[in-house]
């Protein structure tokens, strides 16, 4: 049996027991490579002891399952080790995260002069208490700098290419949504046609027959009478159908308009022109109703009189519409 994959569920793999989809393999993959990068440089440079290097080490690595929420705090937590000769790669990591998630430029400037600065800056612990000016000292500058701002320049990079891509699918998304609605509106168009051309052109006939027969037949008082009743629902018709002609060809949501007089004040109008022997009590609300309300109530009451002309031809109807607590409509007709 097939079905719908649910957003969220475990893959059929997972549930199976099996290998787990290469999407989840690519997250768990991204979230641990820098983490193991990051203590396979701390486990090399100060080998397995469990001197404080080793704990500076481990205390950096650990700090970058941090990096996507709080990439600054991962980077302060490398300094320490950086500053004392027992890490490398996990501020640097911790430094293009910062590049990447954070969208001042000046943050990212900030976190390549602390890490150069903790880089560049001698320790006691490396047997150096001092600098001088010479050449060596200026390449480790150039150096520190230059690496710390290259990490800087690629996660800016990375962060410009992934803004570039949201508002390439935005705009995709936005010419999706226009074209989506130009065939709409030509589909509207063509139905509007179809329906002045075709269906209002059948009934302006039937209206003109009937209004023919009404003169052609005066000793007829039944004729005539049918005869009136058909010319006044075809014009009522055709004032429909003009209308839903103008909504069809109208840019919006087609059901936010209704037919003219398609409501509770057009209840005495559509009575009347309905052929039948009707009693209409109607009790107007003292409160506003909802326009879709009014308009299903009209239908409602326009389908019952015409399932009593067509099955109870002659039979006398009664419509009652109250407002308590909500609209109430009854149609109710005697035996024919």
């Amino acid at each position: 049996m097939s079905g719908v994959p649910v957003p969220g569920a475990p893959s059929a793999g997972e549930r199976d027991g099996g290998p787990p989809a290469p999407g989840a393999v690519r997250r768990i993959a991204s979230g641990a490579l820098p983490v193991l990068v990051a203590l396979v440089d701390g486990l090399v440079v100060n080998g397995l002891t469990s001197g404080h290097g080793t704990w500076l080490a481990l205390v950096a690595a650990g700090a970058l399952l941090l990096r996507r929420r709080a990439p600054e705090a991962a980077v302060l937590a490398g300094l320490p080790g950086l500053y004392l000769g027992h890490i490398a790669f996990a501020p640097l990591i911790a430094l293009y995260c910062v590049a990447v998630r954070r969208g001042h430029v000046l943050v990212g400037v900030a976190g390549a002069a602390a890490v150069a600065v903790a880089w560049f800056l001698p320790h006691p612990a490396a047997g150096v208490s001092s600098l001088a000016l010479d050449r060596e000292t200026a390449l480790l500058a150039l150096d520190c700098c230059g690496v710390a701002a290259g990490v800087v320049v690629l996660g800016r990079s990375v962060r410009s290419r992934q803004e570039r891509l949201r508002a390439a699918t935005a705009r995709r998304a936005w010419e999706n949504q226009v074209l989506t609605e130009r065939v709409l509106a030509t589909e509207r168009n063509r139905l509007a046609r179809e329906m002045h051309d075709v269906v209002a052109h059948k009934v302006s006939l039937i209206s003109l027959q009937a209004g023919a027969l009404q003169v052609g037949r005066p000793g007829d008082a039944d004729v005539r009478a049918t005869a009136r009743t058909i010319h006044e629902l075809s014009a009522q018709t055709l004032t429909e159908l003009r209308h839903l002609v103008g909504v069809l060809r109208t840019p919006g949501d087609p059901g936010a308009q209704g037919a003219p007089g398609a409501g509770l004040a057009g209840l005495t109008d559509l009575v009347r022109g309905s052929g039948l022997t009707v009693d209409l009590d109607v009790s107007i609300p003292p409160v506003p109703v909802p326009e879709a309300v009014e308009r299903a109530a009209y239908r409602t009451v326009q389908e019952a009189l015409t399932n009593i002309r067509k099955h109870a031809p002659g039979a006398r109807a009664r419509v009652r519409v109250r407002c308590a607590a909500g609209l109430h409509v009854e149609v109710h007709n005697t035996a024919p």
